[in-house]
């Protein structure tokens, strides 16, 4: 089963970086596809979101986790 996530990059610059990846197997850095970044520190927020493939995910059935989930309604997407 796939999932959204959002992926911590860079804990000191606080980055991250909105992933599709399986839920079965360990989050160790592997992904199946980037779909967005989000930068909380530049004023204001940046968030990018590939909304296209974000809402393709969804329709094949992945579940975003609570974060991803609050990205991807920030950038507009239904879920």
């Amino acid at each position: 089963a796939q999932c959204l996530v959002g992926s911590e990059m860079c804990i000191r610059d606080r980055y991250y970086t909105l992933v599709v990846a399986d839920s079965r197997f360990p989050s160790d850095g592997r992904f199946i596809e980037k779909v967005g970044t989000y930068n909380p520190m530049v004023e204001p927020a940046e968030l990018k979101v590939d909304t296209e493939k974000v809402t393709e995910w969804i329709k094949k059935g992945a579940k975003p986790t609570d974060t991803a989930a609050a990205l991807i309604k920030k950038a507009g997407v239904e879920i």
